[in-house]
């Protein structure tokens, strides 16, 4: 990966991160240009976008302040995780997940 394409795929990383609607608009700017960098960021928010709606269906479901605190204790640090890796121009996949997210999303591109 050259330098020139990171530097031309981190706006649309970035923008991955920011609400579901983000990492959509990212997915349908990107698919014209192909910059694997802005991809691998996007299949990574997109897992966290995903698996976030659907654990925190589980999750509300505790009548528990802890639980739910952990809950977005846990995805705000992944989210920020990736949004500082996106940034700074590395392809550091989200802990635990994002290899994860990578296989079951490596269609997008």
């Amino acid at each position: 990966m050259t330098e020139q394409s990171i530097k031309e795929g981190k706006t649309l990383a970035v923008v991955s991160y920011f609400t579901l609607v983000g990492t959509l608009v990212a997915f349908f700017l990107n698919k014209d240009k192909g910059n694997t960098f802005a991809a691998f960021h996007i299949r990574q928010a997109l897992g966290l976008w995903l698996l976030q709606m659907v654990l925190g269906f589980v999750v509300s479901g505790f009548d528990s302040w802890m639980v739910t605190n952990a809950f977005w204790i846990f995805f705000v640090i992944l989210f920020i995780y990736g949004i500082l890796g996106a940034f700074s121009g590395k392809q550091n996949s989200v802990p635990i997940l994002g290899d994860f997210f990578q296989k079951i999303f490596a269609t997008l591109k």
